[in-house]
């Protein structure tokens, strides 16, 4: 797999997925656990690099930073705050097809960065059709726990701009596996 990385090239750390086989992160939180399967065909390059930081137990201690209620939930920011990642990104444009619906699992990028850049931080769709542009690119689809999902996804002030969750969601460890 040949993956353009943006930034610090060096903390990269791409996971070699097998072809022919699924790929599962389970994401164990203090409200319950979900697991969506890894779309290793959809985009190559963020799944690789997403399983590389979830191996290097990145996501470990991190939390669910932003909800907004029927939309998202998301996480993955070493900061807290929205503005971190891991040093580098990759890109995997995804198809102009692509519908933000429940239960699909993209990650989350700047305005200004190109369509389907990513670094750490992902969403998970707790809505409908979100109507989002094909511009994020897409990490998986929910397989067990979209109740967890959903239940995180109701922690969220709808009147709070800036998204923040109405109580501390802590991812407590992310796994990868493979069938």
């Amino acid at each position: 797999m040949d993956c353009e990385i943006q930034g610090d090239k060096s903390k990269a750390d791409l996971v070699d997925l097998e072809d022919g086989k699924k790929h599962d992160v389970e994401v164990k939180t203090n409200k319950g656990s979900f697991t969506f399967e890894l779309a290793t065909k959809t985009s190559p390059c963020t799944t690789a690099a997403f399983a590389g930081l979830v191996r290097k137990k990145f996501f470990d201690g991190l939390t669910f930073h932003r909800i907004v209620p029927g939309f998202v939930i998301q996480g993955g920011d070493p900061e807290g705050n929205g503005m971190g990642g891991p040093g580098y990104t990759t890109v995997d444009a995804p198809p102009q097809d692509t519908k933000y619906e429940k239960g699909l699992v993209a990650m989350a990028k700047t305005g200004t960065d190109p369509p389907g850049t990513s670094g750490s931080q992902f969403f998970v769709v707790t809505g409908g059709d979100v109507q989002l542009p094909p511009d994020y690119a897409v990490l998986g689809h929910v397989t067990d726990g979209l109740d967890v999902v959903e239940k995180i996804g109701e922690l969220g002030d709808p009147n709070d701009p800036s998204s923040r969750p109405t109580e501390r969601i802590e991812i407590e460890k992310m796994e990868l596996a493979t069938r």
